[in-house]
């Protein structure tokens, strides 16, 4: 898999690419594929309320903030979006990402049907969101048992919320079935390459139209 470059050479407005999907579907797969395969694109980084792991390093896995500073996050709407997740709070702080947006820089998300809904709400125009389908529900618990990592009473409860979170399937803007990972990766950059070209985001045509014509 070689290095993917863009061909388009006009100034353009970044976006904010979601990749959303049940456990065990592939997003985590696909997100790892796409940031090692495409460098104009970079993983959106979240602030949290919990403390570092081992080897993590504030700011570049996790902005590390305390609940107080949260706090005060959300009442001044610094948020795109956030959540509590297992006795923690996550959240996409917007002040840099917009910065990025203005700058041509790309951004990816990997999360939940919820987040995609209030990121879509705080910042429609920028938006792109993809939901990953598994080929069949047999097939997503069988890849579910493959990782060897939970019980069967764990599953089960993986398998009751991915019927859920499929649920939500027809919010999102492009939904692709994971049947086989390199061939869902190849539309997944179909989706990301075709909204790039957007006439909306290339802020570079109209200067470039008018040279054009005048010239």
């Amino acid at each position: 898999m070689g290095e993917y470059k863009s061909t388009d050479k006009l100034a353009r407005r970044g976006l904010l690419f979601i990749l959303s999907s049940p456990s065990g579907a592939g997003k985590t797969t696909l997100s790892r594929m796409l940031l090692a395969a495409d460098p104009e694109i970079k993983l959106s980084v979240s602030a949290t309320t919990r403390p570092p792991r081992p080897g993590e390093e504030d700011g570049v896995h996790y902005h590390f903030v305390s609940g107080e500073e949260f706090d005060r996050m959300v009442e001044e709407d610094d948020f795109y979006e956030w959540a509590h997740v297992f006795g923690h709070r996550y959240g996409t702080p917007k002040g840099h990402i917009r910065a990025g947006l203005k700058e041509g820089q790309d951004y990816l998300f990997d999360i939940d049907w919820q987040g995609t809904q209030q990121l879509y709400q705080k910042d429609q125009q920028d938006v792109v969101s993809v939901f990953i389908l598994p080929p069949s529900l047999p097939e997503l618990r069988r890849r579910l048992e493959a990782r060897a990592q939970d019980s069967e009473e764990v599953i089960d409860s993986r398998m009751e919320r991915a019927r859920a979170e499929i649920s939500h399937w027809a919010e999102y803007d492009y939904v692709v079935i994971n049947d086989d990972v390199d061939e869902c990766f190849a539309r997944v950059r179909e989706v990301l390459d075709a909204e790039r070209m957007r006439r909306t985001r290339q802020t570079g045509l109209i200067p470039f139209v008018r040279e054009l014509m005048g010239s």
